[in-house]
C-alpha cells in the first residue's frame, strides 16, 4: 500500500492523498482580478489527482502585491472574479482547495520575474511605496520601504482578516498565511529585516509577535471547519538570520493557537542567501518541525520523483509533500506516481481512456465519474 496515496486529514479537512500542489504566483491578474488565465491554470491543475491545491500568493491589499500583476482578494470585486474559477473546479474535480494569503512587504512593487523581476520605484512602471517592519531595503539598490507604525500594523491585520473572510465566502476549505520567502510576515521574524526597537523587534518573542497576532486574528474570524496554517522559511541561509531552532519555536506557538498545518520552505529574505540545492533539500526542516511539535507538516523542495515522495511520507519526514515546478512541467504527476507506486488517483471520466490497458486499475473505484 502506498503511503503517499493514503488519505490524510488536516483537522476537519479530509484529503484523498498526501500530495499538495504548492502555491505558484502566475503574475497574470488584472489589477488583482482573476483572469481567463487563472481559469485555465487552476482548472488544469485541479484535474491532476492531487489531494490539495493551494492557490498562489493572493494579496490582501494593493500595496501588498509582489507585482502589479499579482492576484488579489481585497474587495468584493476580487472575490467575484475568483468565484467562477472555484465553481468550475467544484463541478469537475474532488480536489480540496486552499488560498495562500500574502503581503509582500518590502519585496512588493516588483516587476514579474519574466519581465526582469526588478524593484519598481514609486510612480515608475506601476510601482508604489512599500512598507516593512523596518526601513531597510531588500537589496541595497532597492527603494527603501516605510517602517509600519501602529496604524499600519492594525491595517495589515484587518486586511488579512477581510481577505480570509472572502476566502471563506468562496467556500474554500483552507487558508495558508504566507510567512515565508522574505515577504512581510517573514520580514518580522528575521533579524535580517527586522530592526525594530518596540514590542515587535529584538527578541525572538517580539519578532514572532506580529505574525502570531495575524494568525490569531484570522483564526478567530473564521469557523472551526476552515483550516488555517502557515508557510514558513525555516532558514534564511544567512548567518545571524532566522533558523530552524527559531522555526521550531514558532511552530510550537502556532500549534498552541490551533494551526492546522505548517508548510516548510526556506530562504527569500536576503540576496546574500547561500542555498545548497538538491533533491529534497528542505525536507530536513520539515522533519525537525514534525518531530518536535507533531504538527501536520508539508515538506517541499525539489521533490520530483514518486519514489522519493513516497519515502518522505513513509519514513515520517513529513505528513505531505508539496510540488510546484514539477507540477507545471507534468500536471499529471500524481497519475504517473500512482502508476509507479501501484496506487490509484482521481481523474475525470473524459480522461479514463488515456490509460494503457495494463494500467486501467489506476483510477480504481474512486473515479470522479461516480459522483
Amino acid at each position: 500500500m502506498s503511503h503517499l496515496f493514503s488519505s490524510y486529514a488536516l483537522g476537519p479537512l479530509e484529503l484523498a492523498n498526501r500530495i499538495a500542489i504548492a502555491p505558484m504566483c502566475q503574475y497574470s491578474a488584472n489589477d488583482g482580478l482573476a483572469t481567463d488565465w487563472h481559469m485555465m491554470h487552476y482548472g488544469h491543475l485541479a484535474l491532476s489527482g492531487a489531494g490539495l491545491l493551494i492557490l498562489e500568493a493572493t494579496a490582501i491589499s494593493p500595496e501588498g502585491r509582489i507585482s502589479p500583476a499579482d492576484l488579489g482578494l481585497w474587495s468584493a470585486a476580487h472575490q467575484q472574479a475568483l468565484a467562477p474559477v472555484v465553481q468550475a473546479i467544484r463541478r469537475h474535480s474532488p480536489i480540496k482547495l486552499a488560498v495562500q494569503l500574502a503581503h509582500a512587504g518590502r519585496k512588493a512593487s516588483s516587476a514579474p520575474p519574466f519581465e526582469g523581476g526588478q524593484a519598481l520605484p514609486p510612480g515608475q512602471g506601476g510601482g508604489w511605496q512599500t512598507v516593512a517592519p523596518s526601513a531597510l531595503p531588500h537589496a541595497p539598490t532597492d527603494p527603501a520601504p516605510l517602517a509600519l507604525d501602529e496604524a499600519g500594523l492594525a491595517k495589515v491585520k484587518a486586511d488579512f482578516v477581510r481577505a480570509a473572510l472572502r476566502v471563506h465566502a468562496l467556500g474554500i476549505e483552507a487558508i495558508e498565511l504566507h510567512g515565508a520567502h522574505g515577504y512581510l510576515l517573514h520580514q518580522f521574524l528575521s533579524p535580517l529585516a527586522n530592526r525594530r526597537s518596540d514590542q515587535y523587534g529584538g527578541s525572538l518573542e517580539n519578532r514572532m509577535r506580529f505574525p502570531l497576532e495575524v494568525f490569531d486574528a484570522v483564526r478567530a474570524a473564521l469557523p472551526s471547519e476552515v483550516v488555517v496554517g502557515m508557510r514558513v522559511s525555516a532558514s534564511d541561509w544567512v548567518g545571524g538570520g532566522w533558523d530552524i531552532e527559531q522555526s521550531v519555536a514558532l511552530a510550537h506557538q502556532l500549534k498552541q493557537r490551533g494551526a492546522g498545518f505548517i508548510h516548510v520552505s526556506s530562504g527569500g529574505v536576503s540576496p546574500l542567501q547561500q542555498i545548497p540545492l538538491g533533491p529534497g533539500y528542505q525536507v530536513q526542516f520539515a522533519q525537525r518541525i514534525k518531530a518536535e511539535t507533531g504538527m501536520p507538516t508539508i515538506g517541499v523542495g525539489l521533490i520530483t520523483e514518486p519514489l522519493h515522495a513516497e519515502a518522505i511520507v513513509a519514513s515520517g519526514q513529513a505528513d505531505m509533500v508539496g510540488l510546484a515546478r514539477a507540477m507545471l512541467y507534468n500536471p499529471r504527476w500524481p497519475w504517473h506516481a500512482a502508476a509507479a507506486l501501484g496506487a490509484q488517483a482521481a481523474a475525470p471520466p473524459q480522461y479514463w481512456r488515456s490509460q494503457p490497458r495494463e494500467l486501467q486499475h489506476l483510477f480504481g473505484d474512486t473515479r470522479l465519474g461516480q459522483r
